[in-house]
């Protein structure tokens, strides 16, 4: 049960940052786990199965979009209380509003620096599964 409970779903079809996410995770030293969904219909079944202890979200997907997620996420009783940090390639203050108006936690923009990136993921990691309390 320890390992589920701090187990976080990253939903992001960018095969790329993915694999930064997850040499991030490495990196941290973290005993956190990490589901992957690349499309936000996948991320909505992993979230109901997997009942994560929070969702790394991106805004900019086909078909399902992280907007699209987050307010199905806010909308249904199993997964309302799941905190959703929006980790996206957006600055614009719209869509931070957007976000926080439809109920996320945290808008973090993706930093474009390889070092960067390893850093902002591995502390947002050790936040969301360490120090936040759920």
């Amino acid at each position: 049960m320890e390992s589920r409970s701090r187990s976080v779903l990253l939903v992001d079809d960018n095969s790329d940052d993915v694999a930064l996410a997850q040499r991030a995770l490495k990196r941290s030293g973290l005993s956190a786990t990490m589901e992957v969904a690349y499309s936000g219909n996948e991320g909505w079944e992993r979230l109901i199965e997997k009942s994560p202890r929070a969702l790394f979200l991106d805004l900019n997907m086909p078909g399902v979009s992280g907007f699209d997620l987050l307010q199905r996420v806010r909308a249904d009783a199993r997964t309302r209380d799941v905190p959703v940090i929006i980790l996206t390639t957006s600055k614009e203050p719209s869509d931070i509003h957007r976000c926080y108006s439809l109920g996320a936690n945290s808008f973090v923009t993706k930093p474009v620096d390889f070092t960067e990136f390893i850093e902002v993921f591995g502390q947002m990691m050790r936040y969301w599964t360490d120090l936040n309390q759920v």
